[in-house]
């Protein structure tokens, strides 16, 4: 399962910016390759407050 989740994280995302065909595309990818990793770091905070909370 490692080696499949790691096989779709190999985005070369310099080659994808430079053979864009505009701006809005480059925008696209940008976001695209940071929205997960945001995403994960939402969830790990959310999870830890209600951890803490429940501590309490």
């Amino acid at each position: 399962m490692t080696l499949f989740i790691q096989l779709l994280q190999k985005v070369n995302i310099e080659e994808k910016i430079k053979n864009a065909p505009d701006e809005g595309y480059q925008i696209g990818v940008l976001i695209g390759s940071y929205l997960p990793f945001v995403l994960l770091v939402l969830l790990a905070y959310w999870t830890y407050s209600r951890a803490k909370k429940r501590k309490e």
